[in-house]
């Protein structure tokens, strides 16, 4: 099977050891129900029929909530893992919409192609291409380059082609089917397609459906139950998994959530893969996300600083006050 940029296994790269206060915040998994809802996110499958902004208010109106967000827009006629933030958590969909995406579809062929050639076309369309937007996308209809991380055929009926594809954030698989029926000579058509992954979110134990969201949530509130909902609702930090992480020390969390620019003496750790520009999660040593910041060193560099600014915050995403002020 193939992999996604995200994949990449990452090392942690550590520049000194520091404890945390437990009178302060707290491990993710043990936030309060009220606040696991206010910084939470839903693995959703996404039912065929509905938009993906109806999911979304469906969500709303179960759990009660102000506002939500998703993901990665999915038409009605597809289904699958659509990622929906709550409440604060909407806030690290950033990180989300350019992530790696994986779908699985039927190619149905408008003609009878032997197996080597199909195999032969699909291995084409990997790495770079080349696409321009179908009349219905809600974008300019420019060409563009995308990538293609991986296809694999899983199975094959006469003229039905099931195909597994890895591909960058934006890519059209309608596109992407027809394409292949031209390159072919015979033509081609999306009959079905399915999204099965969206940067740190698959077809895991995590996946949920509505009826599963509209269960927990009605045994929490009926007879105070938090089990269900704690497995349906995952914390904002599941977002971010995909994302090369810092770790600081608790003294400079409150400046960060003040949107203060991070300095090499309250980093802890660091993991490799981090590029100037790049986006990065912010974490306590209890794992909370505190920002998603721009990097301003590499990993390498921002290990061997002794002073200077390493990372700049984007969006804040813990509150200020959760951690005592250390800062003048």
């Amino acid at each position: 099977m193939g992999k996604l940029p995200s994949d990449e296994r990452r090392e942690v790269l550590v520049r000194a050891q520091d404890v945390t206060d437990p009178r302060y915040g707290c491990e993710p998994n043990r936030r309060s129900i009220p606040d696991h809802l206010r910084f939470g996110v839903l693995n959703l499958d996404k039912p065929v029929g509905p938009t993906s902004h109806e999911v979304v208010a469906w969500v709303k109106s179960i759990l009660e909530l102000r506002r939500a967000g998703h993901s990665g827009t999915l038409d009605p006629k597809v289904s699958g893992v659509l990622p929906v933030a709550l409440e604060e958590a909407t806030k690290v969909l950033q990180a989300l919409l350019p992530a790696g995406k994986e779908y699985v579809c039927v190619i149905h062929l408008h003609g009878d192609v032997p197996q080597h050639r199909l195999e032969e076309v699909i291995r084409e369309f990997e790495g770079e291409i080349y696409q321009r937007p179908p009349l219905r996308a809600a974008v300019r209809r420019s060409l563009r380059k995308r990538r293609i991380y991986y296809a694999e055929i899983l199975e094959r009926e006469g003229r039905d082609v099931l195909l597994r594809v890895g591909c960058e954030a934006g890519t059209y698989l309608r596109k992407y089917s027809f394409d292949i029926g031209e390159a072919l000579g015979c033509g081609a058509h999306m009959r079905e397609l399915r999204r099965t992954r969206t940067g740190p979110f698959s077809e895991d134990e995590t996946l949920v459906k509505f009826h599963d969201v509209a269960d927990a949530y009605a045994f929490w509130k009926e007879e105070g139950r938090e089990d269900q909902l704690r497995r349906v609702v995952l914390p904002v930090e599941a977002a971010v998994r995909h994302l090369p992480k810092i770790v600081v020390r608790d003294g400079a969390v409150d400046a960060l959530c003040h949107g203060a620019a991070l300095a090499a003496p309250g980093v802890l750790k660091v993991e490799t893969g981090i590029s100037p520009g790049g986006l990065v999660g912010v974490f306590t040593l209890k794992g909370e996300l505190i920002c998603l910041a721009r990097a301003s060193l590499t990993s390498k560099q921002i290990f061997e600083a002794d002073h200077g600014i390493v990372a700049k915050p984007e969006r804040v995403i813990m509150r200020p006050g959760t951690y005592p002020r250390k800062w003048k």
